[in-house]
């Protein structure tokens, strides 16, 4: 009986981790509507302008996110101006995990001095929309030029989230770069370095 349960055990947690995957290349990035930390709602379809969006799932304390986190803001600020701005989203549950509340965040984007949105995912319906599953994930989208925006990267910033000077593969700015020549990015993924979700469940 032991052995049965333990199978079943092992099977759901297979299950859980199999589907527990980024949607894929190419798909269609789902909208989403959420409150800003000035208030304001956001809408990926507010980006339909763009040449296309970077989506980073991110959060307050994870190591991973301090470590990248220069790293990400300078992502924006190099790729805004060509068309490929970023929205931060923060999907932890902050009953769990306080220092992810809306106060916590709007404090961590003033001390960084943040310059995009940093949007709270409060239902948890966007990060399990596109499949995310650790902080910070990014995904890269392209706007497909008919009120649609497609995934043309996913996965993580570069190949050294301890130190930027020893970086040799710069995953995300290279997939912009090529999205700005008219080209696939390659690698089109990258496995995701960092903490994982707190979900409510």
């Amino acid at each position: 009986m032991r052995k049965q349960l333990l199978f079943f055990a092992l099977f759901v947690l297979s299950v859980i981790t199999l589907s527990a995957q980024p949607i894929s290349v190419g798909s269609v990035a789902p909208d989403f509507s959420l409150t800003n930390i000035d208030g304001a709602t956001i809408s990926l379809s507010d980006y339909s302008n763009e040449k296309g969006v970077m989506v980073i799932f991110s959060c307050n304390p994870c190591p991973y996110v301090i470590a990248y986190e220069d790293r990400i803001i300078d992502l924006h600020n190099r790729y805004a101006s060509q068309g490929f701005p970023l929205v931060l989203i923060n999907p932890n549950d902050a009953e769990k995990q306080p220092v992810d509340s809306m106060d916590e965040m709007r404090v961590r984007a003033e001390e960084k001095n943040y310059p995009f949105p940093y949007l709270k995912d409060e239902d948890q319906s966007v990060y399990e929309a596109y499949g995310a599953t650790r902080t910070p994930e990014i995904f890269l989208l392209k706007n497909n030029g008919n009120g649609e925006f497609v995934v043309a990267y996913t996965g993580t910033v570069d190949d050294n989230y301890k130190d930027a000077s020893a970086v040799t593969a710069s995953y995300a700015s290279e997939a912009v770069e090529a999205l700005l020549k008219g080209e696939t990015p390659n690698p089109a993924s990258t496995v995701a370095i960092g903490c994982s979700i707190v979900a409510k469940n």
